[in-house]
């Protein structure tokens, strides 16, 4: 699995072996999602738009974005409120603005209540018109807003005064009199034709004009996340996290997988393979107690990254049984007795050396030993020739097995040989071929072989 390409094959595997586990994350999950819904208050959202006549560029348009979110806007908008708790860059933290088609902008806004959220958009809208017309008129200050209607004021009286001195000249005709009214009513179309090109020119005239489209629709709806979105985001993360764990593990798993690896970390000839009827659950460890039927329960003592066991029959097992015992003899054909050492946890590598036993039909003779990988303790040397190690296939790690080989080493073994035993799916066979009667009488014979497991 190290090295291979994660395929969609694999990810099958993880949700049809993993199921009961998958199952329970995401019940987990979904939990911790409900539980942040209930941390988190719902929150609801309305929006307010502006109108912006005239043409506008691009970049126009975003500085009023950032215009209608500064802290000039929002801060105005929180003192017309006067919601006590909510601090201003709280409150701007619930603003946002966008731009729309046609030039508008679009000003939202996100409180508790739905009445809330109405007021704080429409607030927040208002004000930024507000603030827009103050910067188009040139002034940010509250105090001179009212700059180009205090000047329209200050002309008008000055028209007046203007007629005052006229009528006041004297109403004779002299030459100082008519020159006199004559400069007056000159002052005064000056003044007036100034003030309507300043109105013309002003740039209040071409940017001031903002329009709020309307008051903000009262939300209906929770803004998101909902609290059905929280739950459904929990469940998934954790589905997500719980195959990429499985993924991750399956790349970073340094089991050996092949024959001739667990035979070299051993430092020993692979004799063969044998196969032991049975599936997945073969490879289910005999653990006892609280831990082990809670992993049983979630389906997790039994490794998910195993193949999926082939058919065999029994005169094809027979063969393979036959074949490693005839290479045994051959490696040591004055051997009387041999030590075959087999980890604790391995049920398909103990069904195996039992069978490989019965098979040997005492030449030479095997006692099977079990014993612990994580600290392996072999007996010491007595009458056996050497050990013959009997490993389930893709179980262990090259470390494991060479503190397996030294732990032999230290009992003063020398292992001679490894097979590698694999679980398969048992297939009937019929009974009138040859292969099936070859089976039966090598059982009749082996039934009473004195060797076996002591």
């Amino acid at each position: 699995m190290s090295d291979d390409t994660i395929r969609l094959v694999t990810v099958g595997r993880i949700l049809r072996r993993r199921r009961r586990l998958l199952a329970v994350l995401v019940v987990v999950g979904a939990l911790v999602g409900y539980g942040v819904s209930v941390l988190f208050p719902p929150r609801y959202t309305a929006s307010a738009s502006v109108l912006l006549p005239g043409p506008w560029e691009e970049r126009e348009l975003i500085t009023q974005v950032e215009i209608a979110t500064s802290s000039s806007v929002v801060e105005r908008a929180g003192e017309a409120l006067g919601w006590s708790g909510v601090s201003d860059s709280e409150l701007r933290d619930r603003v946002s603005a966008e731009t729309a088609d046609g030039n508008v902008v679009k000003i939202s806004g996100t409180a508790e209540t739905p009445e809330r959220a109405q007021r704080l958009s429409d607030e927040v809208a208002q004000q930024y018109v507000a603030y827009a017309a103050r910067i188009a008129s040139g002034s940010t200050d509250a105090d001179e807003a009212a700059g180009p209607e205090a000047l329209r004021e200050q002309v008008k009286r000055t028209n007046q005064r203007i007629t005052d001195l006229a009528n006041a000249a004297d109403p004779g005709q002299t030459v100082e009199s008519v020159q006199a009214r004559t400069e007056l009513e000159k002052l005064r179309s000056t003044l007036q034709e100034a003030m309507q090109k300043l109105e013309e020119a002003g740039p209040a005239n071409n940017r001031a004009g903002l329009v709020v489209m309307g008051p903000a629709a009262r939300p209906t709806g929770e803004a998101p996340p909902t609290r059905l979105q929280l739950v459904g985001g929990g469940a998934l993360l954790f589905f997500v996290l719980a195959v990429v764990g499985h993924l991750a593990a399956a790349r970073v798993n340094r089991r050996l997988r092949s024959g001739p690896e667990m035979a070299a970390a051993l430092r020993a000839a692979l004799l063969g393979t044998v196969d032991v009827p049975g599936d997945r659950r073969a490879h289910r460890p005999r653990a006892r107690g609280a831990r082990a039927r809670f992993r049983r329960l979630l389906g997790i003592d039994v490794r998910w990254d195993l193949p999926t066991p082939q058919s065999s029959d029994e005169a094809g097992r027979l063969i393979r049984y036959r074949r490693v015992c005839g290479r045994l003899r051959d490696r040591l054909p004055a051997a009387r007795r041999l030590l075959v050492v087999v980890p604790d946890d391995d049920e398909v590598a103990r069904r195996a050396a039992e069978r490989l036993a019965d098979e040997t039909g005492g030449e030479p003779m095997l006692r099977v030993v079990e014993v612990s990988v994580a600290r392996p303790m072999v007996p010491d040397r007595d009458t056996e020739s050497g050990v013959l190690v009997v490993l389930g296939a893709g179980s262990r790690t090259a470390e494991e097995l060479s503190g397996l080989a030294e732990a032999c080493a230290d009992g003063g073994h020398e292992v001679v040989g490894v097979v590698v035993a694999g679980a398969v799916r048992a297939r009937a066979t019929g009974s009138a071929g040859r292969p099936a009667q070859n089976a039966g009488a090598a059982a009749l014979v082996h039934e009473n072989a004195t060797g076996g497991p002591a």
